[in-house]
């Protein structure tokens, strides 16, 4: 195959971008080469807001081949949760023709080395953030993420989190020299001298299980992570989330072609409505690497059953935060509330039970009562949300039926704080925006915990009155242990109560946030230097990004022979 794109030129290209990203993740410092404001774009090749836009429109109800082998039959049906029918059609695969195709190029691929394959996999990022613009509305109308957030965490987010499990794997690659001479003093005797040869090898086959809620975010960490290793990547997007990740597909091929190696190395597994091949394609023998984020239940059965498979799993956690103190109330509450409506509280990150000491808190300004946290709280998200546009902006669409039914329900749970309400949305009459609903409970009654110890994925929180600071770490250490949290946040003015929390999530491995107040939040993480989830936790069996994540994504053959 003849490369249009050289290892020479793509190195000279890259390599400095690598070296930034490989600093970064050792000094865990801001860096990110991919930018945030939309005005960025329009340069340099990359589309502008128009541009993306039109290029967008183009894509509806057109028909996405992406020239793989074995498509018997063209698949569909996404409708976005704003209510446009995007009518794009993929290939549907049979496998027994699409897997030993992606077999067939790991040779190749294997031998470029660790940093021809990193330099590819940059390049391939690279075309993807110069159509951002036109990524973020696909992300936007398959997610129901508002435009700016679909943009920002469908965009250069993801990207970064891409290009971070590319460092990951290039580093963890290259540990190993690619030959070592080896020589053992023998006395009087001649020495045993040794040429020895490292080569990191590919598991085979990765499955690449996309989710619904964040396609890119959670799906480029295990791509490049699987790609960079020297693993083929089969992408099985959620049916509901396919578009992102088929325009991720398409210009992953196109650079694999034009870098001379088989594009077969990507390819896309779309499937008919109702056909759920995610199992069937979990349990083939071919697939030797799986990355999943979804429900618990399917993210157990993966780790119990694809036994064939190194599987890293995204699930579900009881994310808690415990309210005991803060020097900086009104900081407290902002930020609180901004945690629980951003996107509607569909980020696996979103907190869901709130810890407050049933005899109140103490602030900067006076001692607060449970009740008064809690209204306080309640009218701090009204303020947040109180404008239409701006809610509309930071909510976003539900986005699916499902979440819909169980912010409805929770109302049933108890003593509500803060009902949610219907907003409109001007541009898109059909989307299904609802604020959030706040509901009390009380940890010392049975009845309560059924509601608090399980996951309300979406715009449900639940403000738990507690005994005591010592009970709330308790209750949050028995949350972490059982379900699994992704995050967790705590207030507190107190040296030992800071200990208290701060030692549970050592000891549960649960990521912890204290005090934010200002414009960080607890369901957000930054690339290069926050790591999401812990992989310690029943929330994940993996965390992004770290080296655990893609050390076992390959393994060193060594060949040695006689000096």
């Amino acid at each position: 195959m003849t490369a249009a794109l050289s290892a020479h030129e793509l190195i000279a290209r890259h390599r400095s971008t690598l070296d930034q990203a490989l600093e970064a993740i050792r000094t865990r410092a801001y860096w990110s080469p991919h930018p945030e404001h939309p005005k960025a774009y329009g340069e340099n090749g990359s589309l502008d807001a128009a541009a993306g836009k039109a290029a967008f429109d183009a894509l509806l109800g057109s028909r996405l081949d992406l020239g793989q082998p074995g498509t018997d039959d063209w698949v569909g049906g996404e409708t976005s949760p704003y209510g446009v029918d995007l009518g794009v059609t993929y290939p549907h695969a049979d496998l027994d023709v699409l897997l030993p195709a992606m077999k067939a190029g790991q040779r190749a691929w294997r031998d470029a080395g660790a940093e021809q394959r990193a330099v590819v996999c940059l390049e391939i990022l690279k075309r993807i953030s110069d159509r951002t613009h036109e990524f973020a509305h696909a992300v936007m109308h398959t997610s129901g993420q508002a435009f700016m957030m679909a943009f920002q965490a469908g965009g250069p987010h993801a990207q970064d989190r891409g290009l971070e499990a590319v460092a990951y794997g290039y580093v963890e690659q290259v540990r190993t020299p690619d030959n070592a001479e080896w020589t053992k003093p023998q006395g009087k005797r001649d020495p045993l001298a040794m040429n020895k040869q490292f080569t990191p090898v590919p598991r085979g086959i990765a499955l690449m299980i996309g989710c619904n809620t964040f396609p890119t975010w959670n799906g480029y960490p295990g791509l490049f992570a699987s790609l960079a290793t020297g693993n083929a990547v089969l992408v099985k997007p959620h049916p509901r989330a396919v578009l992102p990740l088929a325009l991720t597909a398409q210009v992953a091929r196109e650079v694999l072609t034009e870098a001379g190696f088989d594009p077969n190395l990507i390819a896309l597994a779309a499937e008919r409505p109702g056909e759920g091949i995610a199992k069937t394609l979990a349990l083939r023998p071919e697939i030797r690497i799986i990355d999943y984020t979804g429900s618990t239940e399917f993210g157990d059965w993966l780790e119990a059953n694809a036994r064939q498979a190194q599987v890293y799993t995204e699930k579900a956690g009881v994310n808690t935060v415990v309210v005991h103190s803060t020097s900086d109330y009104k900081g407290m509450l902002s930020n609180l509330a901004f945690s629980l409506s951003l996107y509607s509280g569909q980020m696996c990150t979103t907190p869901q039970n709130l810890l407050v000491p049933r005899e109140g808190i103490a602030t900067d300004q006076g001692p607060k009562s449970y009740d008064e946290v809690v209204a306080d709280l309640a009218t701090s998200v009204d303020g947040l949300l109180g404008d239409d546009a701006r809610a509309n902006a930071l909510l976003g669409a539900i986005v699916n039926p499902d979440v819909k039914a169980r912010l409805e329900a929770a109302s049933g749970l108890g003593e509500v704080a803060l009902a949610s309400r219907e907003i409109a949305n001007p541009d898109f009459p059909g989307a299904v925006v609802r604020t959030p609903v706040i509901v009390k409970l009380d940890g010392a009654k049975p009845d309560d915990e059924a509601a608090y110890m399980s996951e309300c994925f979406g715009p449900v929180s639940f403000a738990v009155a507690v005994d005591s600071a010592t009970d709330a770490a308790e209750l949050l250490r028995r949350t972490v242990r059982e379900k699994g949290a992704m995050t967790v946040g705590a207030y507190t003015t107190d040296p030992e109560v800071e200990q208290a929390v701060q030692e549970v999530c050592l000891e549960e491995a649960a990521q912890l946030s204290l005090n934010l107040t200002g414009g960080v939040y607890v369901n957000q993480t930054a690339a290069f230097s926050d790591f999401h989830g812990s992989g310690g936790n029943p929330a994940a069996s993996a965390a992004l990004c770290d080296g655990a994540f893609v050390a076992n994504r390959f393994r060193v053959v060594e060949v040695r022979r006689d000096a």
